[in-house]
């Protein structure tokens, strides 16, 4: 078998069939993932062999025999190496984050649903239960289908998730005219179910209500950045809100500088300090980051 392949063209045919592997691995599920694992070996076969059998199809033939250093091949290595460790830290970092966010948009719906049937109020119950319904049904065939690293390995995962869906059926005729009391009592039995989840998993709930937290967060950033005095006033009620879940959860270091640099934000608005509220943001901001790395 003749070499047809130049160092450049490897190493390019190398990293691509990594990231291809990092998307197999991390990201895909189904047919698709077949498809890019076949291409990704493809890619790594040709060129740990130096050589395409499309190129003699082609006449094409990029091989020179020129020499090549040891150090540009120790440099192409680590090249690889460490586009393959950037790659998959961020692939595994990403999905998790996906999988928890996720979570947090369906469980906005499920926490309010539980305050508002406990408290027996009607309207909003209905109307957070129609924000609930497509918004598990599209967490639960995602979860179904596709698992991310956190979650693969599960064997109750799917099962679980159908117990719950089952669960919010059940309720569907009691939140629209039943006794919300009962919907109330039916619903507490969803938490259990997606605790043992995360336990199983080695998910905390601190990390789901740190990504809870952070869109709010963004929304305090946004107007400290614009100046926007009213829109920080506004938005604090809810900010506060989601720090105090974290805040029942852990309340360390970490986390104590979050709440100083948001109730920070919010005295420089009360104050009218439009000057300092874009510093005190990325401060805020910096302090969430730093706990979210290591607790998220």
């Amino acid at each position: 078998m003749k070499k047809n392949e130049w160092m450049s063209d490897r190493l390019i045919r190398l990293v691509i069939g990594l990231l291809l592997l990092i998307g197999w691995y991390f990201w895909l599920h189904g047919a698709g993932q077949i498809i890019v694992y076949i291409i990704a070996i493809i890619a790594l076969v040709t060129s740990v062999t130096w050589f395409c059998a499309l190129y003699p199809l082609l006449k094409i033939n990029t091989f020179q025999s020129k020499h090549t250093s040891l150090w540009k091949v120790i440099l192409w290595i680590i090249v690889v190496l460490v586009v393959w460790w950037i790659f998959a830290f961020l692939s595994n970092f990403f999905s998790r984050k996906f999988f928890l966010e996720d979570f947090a948009t369906m469980n906005d719906s499920y926490k309010q649903l539980l305050f508002n049937s406990g408290k027996e109020k009607r309207a909003e119950s209905i109307s957070y239960y129609d924000k609930l319904i497509p918004a598990y049904a599209q967490s639960q065939k995602k979860y179904s289908n596709y698992q991310p690293l956190v979650l693969r390995g599960d064997k109750q995962l799917v099962s679980d998730l159908q117990k719950v869906a089952l669960l919010l059926s059940d309720i569907k005729g009691a939140v629209y005219s039943g006794d919300l009391l009962v919907t109330h009592k039916k619903l507490e039995e969803v938490r259990p179910i997606f605790q043992d989840m995360f336990k199983r998993n080695g998910i905390s709930l601190l990390a789901v209500v740190l990504v809870d937290f952070h869109d709010i967060m963004e929304e305090i950033i946004a107007g400290a950045d614009a100046k926007d005095v009213q829109k920080i006033i506004s938005t604090y009620p809810r900010a506060d809100e989601k720090l105090k879940e974290i805040e029942l959860e852990l309340n360390d270091a970490g986390i104590q500088a979050i709440r100083k640099n948001l109730d920070a934000i919010l005295d420089m608005a009360n104050n009218n300090q439009v000057d300092l509220l874009s510093k005190q943001a990325q401060d805020l901001k910096t302090s969430f980051v730093k706990v979210y790395l290591i607790k998220g």
